[in-house]
Order: C-alpha cells, then sequence, then structure tokens
C-alpha cells in the first residue's frame, strides 16, 4: 500500500458479526413495545408495513446519500393500519431503543479483532465509519465490545446525517483522522458502500472477506447492498494476518 498514514474500519462484517435471528427477535420487541405503549397492532400486517416503508426511505436515503432513521419507518407503518403518529413521538423512541437492545446480546468480534487493533494503534490512528442508522445503538455495541478506545474518531451516519458511498461521510473520517485523504487506509466488506465510496472519496480501499469466505450466515437487512464484488481491481483480505502483510507490519 502507498504511504499509509491512518487507517479507517467499517463495523458490521469487518470487524464484528451479527447473529442471523437478530432481526426477528429486533422486530418482535419492536412490536412488544408498541403493545405495552397502547398501540393494537396486527403482527402480519405491521411487519409487512414496516419491511415496505423501510425499503422506500432506505432506497430515497441510497439515492441522496442522507442516512434515513427507523422513527420514520416505524411511524409510516403505523399510519398504514390507521395509526397516526409523529416519528418523534416518545413511545415510538421507546420501541427504538428496545429494537436495538436484540443487537446487544447477539453481536460477535470477528476473531482477532481486538489484538489486531492494539497493535496497529500504535502505528497508525484509526477511526471508525460504520452506516447505522441509531448512532447511541452502534456507539453501546462499540462500548459492550470494548472497543471504543482503540479509535481516535468514530463516525456513525445517523449521527452525521449521511450514509456511505456519499463522500461527505468520507470527510468527516479524514478530519477526524487528521490525515492526507489518499494516504488513508479503508477496510470494509460491502463493496459499493465500502469498496466503491473510499475509492471514489479518493482513499485507499481494502475488501474485506472474512465473512463471505468463511460462509457466516449474516443477519441481512435493508441496509446491505446488492453488489456481489467490487468492479474494480481491490487489495482483498480474509484475515487480520492478510491485513498485516499487506502493510508489511
Amino acid at each position: 500500500m502507498n504511504n499509509i498514514k491512518a487507517i479507517g474500519f467499517d463495523l458490521f462484517n469487518t470487524l464484528i458479526t451479527v447473529n442471523p435471528q437478530t432481526l426477528v427477535i429486533a422486530i418482535g420487541r419492536l412490536i412488544d413495545s408498541l403493545r405495552e405503549s397502547g398501540f393494537s397492532i396486527e403482527e402480519k400486517a405491521f411487519k409487512r408495513a414496516y419491511r415496505e416503508k423501510a425499503f422506500e426511505f432506505v432506497e430515497q436515503a441510497r439515492k441522496e446519500g442522507r442516512e434515513t432513521h427507523n422513527r420514520f419507518w416505524i411511524s409510516a407503518a403505523l399510519q398504514e393500519g390507521g395509526i397516526l403518529i409523529s416519528p418523534d413521538d416518545t413511545r415510538i423512541g421507546d420501541a427504538i431503543e428496545r429494537y436495538f437492545s436484540a443487537f446487544y446480546e447477539n453481536t460477535l468480534l470477528i476473531p482477532g479483532t481486538e489484538a489486531m487493533l492494539s497493535a496497529l494503534r500504535d502505528r497508525y490512528p484509526l477511526g471508525l465509519l460504520s452506516n447505522f442508522t441509531h448512532g447511541p445503538a452502534a456507539r453501546e455495541i462499540l462500548r459492550r465490545k470494548g472497543l471504543n478506545s482503540f479509535f481516535k474518531t468514530i463516525i456513525i451516519s445517523g449521527e452525521l446525517g449521511f450514509r456511505k458511498p456519499y463522500y461527505k461521510i468520507f470527510q468527516a473520517l479524514c478530519e477526524g483522522l487528521e490525515a492526507p485523504v489518499d494516504q488513508i487506509l479503508y477496510v470494509g466488506d460491502d463493496p459499493d458502500p465500502d469498496i466503491h465510496g473510499a475509492r471514489e472519496a479518493g482513499l485507499q480501499p481494502v475488501w474485506m472477506t472474512y465473512v463471505k469466505d468463511n460462509n457466516i450466515p449474516m443477519a441481512r437487512g435493508l441496509l446491505l447492498s446488492d453488489t456481489e464484488k467490487p468492479d474494480f481491481e481491490v487489495p482483498r483480505i480474509s484475515s487480520w494476518q492478510d491485513l498485516f502483510s499487506l502493510l508489511k507490519f
């Protein structure tokens, strides 16, 4: 790699994996919370409306580069069932917290991640850049996994308002790392937002394929792209030792 001064990482399927049943558990908790708040919800109809509205909002977010949020999907899904409620209603906020609690119990570090980050931070400023709609949940996952202290800067799309592959979110990462754009390595698993996005923004991308190469089941959500592989040659790693070798570490 060319004159690397700093390294950025994606989060999901790059540093951590998620139990494939997590989204099923999460939507169940979401519905339970809404019902406890007094809403009469038919589960099958709500799930269908939630998926449809989430798809609509996410597709719009991808086109515009601006992040969406679960509260809009929930509000729109409830309105489909005749329940008029603002996305900012506290009862929706409570349901969102319950939804994301499923992630806290169902994430695992990719083997060797802590040791890798510990070794690299002595030589490079490290940053985290994740597409995640709800910033507090992303930060709680990082806290529970003991990852916060490794990073000079942490950029979450739900907090910044932009999402990968939009160049502004990569700009924020570069500013936080205080390194020239073309001297920052960015490691991610999802070809469109991570690899294409990083290159378009001027960073040096590395494709992390640990999950893909080890056939690890994924909790595939609407925020993952459908692109199978980058459309250009890019360094590919399947373990942290591969990254060390790439960096001649």
